[in-house]
């Protein structure tokens, strides 16, 4: 397998699943600002709606869209527990979990990546955003992981994108600047999750290792 990833992006959840489930996949980086692969090809030949994550199967084909891709791998590896079983209540609740990281947390983080083009639109769109957070911390208030006890692919994600937020490398490129320092059980989730082996070994590999916190 393949995966097309550009460090510090939302593919880092994908990258994290990898190894937490021992699956290789070689990883080539892209440039998604320039939509260039590391080779100086352009990424829009491979992926023409230019987005990662982008995995290429053995067989050749493609599977686009995080969330997938991180569901697949996870089947895959099914004693890992990232994923519950299919026809189980849980594999909805993370379904529910990942829709939900989908439009309302990963969406929400558009216009402050782009805030020159959004213009006013980021004074709503950021207090809706940190609103958002605000309920993922509720949810974080009587158990470590977001489905429970067992970190699972939800996770994997949630940590990816909330490392938008507070990352002093993504302030300097875009203005994706939240409060989330109110957020205590939030705060001890990511240093639970940042704290993996899996993790730190991506966030080592992408050269995103340095400590950041929520606050």
């Amino acid at each position: 397998m393949k995966l097309y990833h550009a460090p510090g992006s939302c593919s880092q959840a994908v990258c994290i699943v990898l190894h937490e489930t021992g699956l290789h996949a070689q990883t080539i980086r892209v440039d998604a600002r320039k939509h260039r692969i590391e080779d100086g090809t352009s990424y829009l030949d491979v992926a023409p709606l230019g987005y990662v994550p982008l995995l290429q199967l053995d067989d050749g084909t493609f599977l686009r869209e995080g969330p997938v891709i991180a569901q697949y791998l996870a089947d895959r590896r099914p004693e890992t527990e990232l994923t519950p079983a299919h026809g189980t209540m849980d594999r909805y609740r993370l379904l529910e979990w990942l829709n939900f990281l989908t439009s309302e947390i990963h969406k929400g983080f558009i216009p402050l990546l782009y805030a020159v083009a959004a213009g006013k639109y980021v004074d709503m769109a950021r207090p809706k955003l940190e609103s958002r957070y605000q309920w993922i911390d509720r949810q974080l208030a009587d158990k470590p992981f977001l489905m429970g006890d067992r970190f699972t692919v939800a996770d994997a994600y949630l940590f990816a994108l909330t490392g938008w937020g507070k990352a002093s490398w993504m302030r300097s490129v875009y203005n994706a600047d939240i409060d989330l320092g109110a957020n205590r059980h939030l705060q001890a989730w990511y240093e639970r999750v940042r704290s993996r082996p899996a993790v730190q070994q991506v966030l080592e590999a992408d050269g995103l290792l340095k400590a950041e916190n929520l606050v």
